[in-house]
């Protein structure tokens, strides 16, 4: 972040200078969570359902915060001033919108690149991060919400060359309010998907929200758009920007020929755009990771980096958010495939086929959890992945939780499977049926929603004597 005193953060944030001294400088991280806190620290402290951020003020200025923005009058120790606002959340993102704008100045400043899509944009923001001129900062995790995408904006300072902000969307207007505090120069388009049927209510609703980042495009920005996706294609209707696609199709300007997968299921491909090629062999398992790559690819191209920068930038880049398809061969030849941080129908079968196509002739195991946010049809879309692992032919399915009973009965249904399937209530079930009936050889994707809790799991099962692959 660059450095500010407390009362310029009072008057970008729009609060003012309660306590402490005005001239209070702050050049340090910005955090909301006071055990992140650092020497020149600026903690913003946002109430919670569970915990006022409030209540630890104090200790982030003990731990070296020298501002603390809040909602209410707290006391600190010296020299620390206190900038009070009426929101928390929407003075943090005033404030990284008035510091985007100051980085911004003379013309200067980040190339500031939105992402968005029903799936793929973590992968994406990683692999920007790996492609993109640096320095480059991105999000840390998942930070794509009215909180995460204003604390990824803070952390750019002058010597910031590309700035990537996810953006996710829970109803209309989420991602428009969020470009209004990182005003994008490129917008990327990834997928239209049921990830979110239940806030939504339709993919035509989704794809309103998601398309809300292409129209915050100035005329001479750049939307990024799925040429595979026929509803984010649509959306160069929705915006001035230069329009670049990307996708398999032989119509897209950035496109990938030629795949094939390794023994791993890692993809190798051609890179073409214009007349130009270049090959790239990803190290990310999964077909679906082209479409991935290629978005990636389509913003370092449509932004002037050479194609062969890109394709070996692509060719070396590494998963670096955990529990996005993370392959871990344990000391006793299991194999683990970590991929429960997120999950949708679509992600599912794409973790399912990855999942195969890496086994060959060893043992497969699916387990796997409840997809969240599906609404009406959650019961549905469970039963169809459970049908769909009897028909990818995977060895054995063990389903956790109550609300992803349905893969289970899917399955059943599907196969007449008897000791290929089991039900466990909960991840400690699950993990006492697993672990004495794992072999050498055994490949285990754990596939769910982060709130299904089988990252945990997952964890669990990795040993403390893995080498990730």
């Amino acid at each position: 972040m660059i450095a500010l005193t407390a009362a310029e953060v009072a008057e970008l944030a729009g609060g003012e200078v309660r306590s402490g001294p005005p001239t209070a400088r702050t050049q340090g991280p910005v955090v909301i969570d006071s055990r992140a806190a650092a020497p020149g620290a600026l903690f913003v402290a946002l109430p919670g359902e569970r915990v006022d951020g409030a209540e630890y003020a104090a200790a982030a200025v003990r731990a070296g915060a020298t501002v603390v923005l809040a909602e209410r009058v707290v006391d600190l120790p010296d020299p620390a001033a206190l900038v009070l606002v009426e929101d928390g959340v929407a003075a943090l993102g005033r404030l990284a919108a008035g510091v985007l704008d100051r980085l911004r100045r003379d013309g200067a400043g980040p190339l500031v690149v939105g992402v968005t899509g029903s799936q793929g944009k973590t992968t994406t923001k990683d692999l920007l991060a790996q492609v993109l001129p640096g320095p480059v900062v991105a999000p840390q995790g998942s930070f794509n919400n009215e909180i995460g995408a204003p604390l990824t904006v803070l952390r750019a300072d002058g010597s910031t060359r590309s700035l990537v902000v996810e953006m996710g969307a829970r109803g209309i207007g989420h991602i428009a309010r969020l470009c209004a505090v990182a005003r994008p120069d490129v917008g990327v388009e990834l997928v239209v998907g049921a990830a979110h049927a239940g806030e939504f209510g339709s993919l035509e609703a989704t794809a309103q929200a998601k398309g809300e980042l292409v129209e915050a495009l100035r005329p001479d920005g750049l939307a990024v758009l799925n040429a595979d996706d026929d509803r984010v294609a649509a959306m160069a209707s929705r915006t001035t920007a230069r329009v670049l696609t990307f996708g398999r199709s032989p119509h897209a300007d950035v496109r990938a020929d030629d795949v094939a997968l390794d023994d791993r299921a890692r993809a190798r491909f051609v890179l073409r755009t214009g007349s130009e090629a270049a090959d790239v062999r990803l190290r990310l398992h999964g077909e679906h990771q082209v479409t991935n790559a290629l978005a990636a690819a389509a913003v370092a191209l449509g932004t002037g980096s050479p194609l062969a920068d890109v394709a070996r930038a692509l060719s070396e880049a590494e998963v670096t958010s955990p529990g996005r398809m993370q392959v871990v061969e344990r000391a006793d030849g299991v194999t683990i495939v970590h991929d429960a941080y997120n999950a949708n129908p679509d992600s599912v079968r794409a973790a399912l086929k990855a999942l195969v196509q890496m086994a060959g002739a060893r043992r497969t195991w699916a387990v796997l959890g409840e997809m969240l946010e599906l609404g009406p049809a959650s019961r549905d879309e469970h039963d169809v992945v459970g049908r769909t692992v009897v028909r990818l032919d995977v060895d054995q399915l063990l389903v956790v939780g109550a609300g992803a009973r349905p893969v289970y009965t899917g399955a059943v249904m599907e196969g007449s499977w008897g000791d290929e399937a089991a039900f466990a209530e909960d991840v400690d079930a699950a993990l006492e049926f697993l672990e004495p009936r794992l072999q050498p050889g055994d490949v285990v994707l754990v596939k769910s929603s982060n709130g299904a809790g089988l990252a945990r799991l997952a964890q669990t099962l990795i040993s403390a004597e893995a080498s990730e692959k």
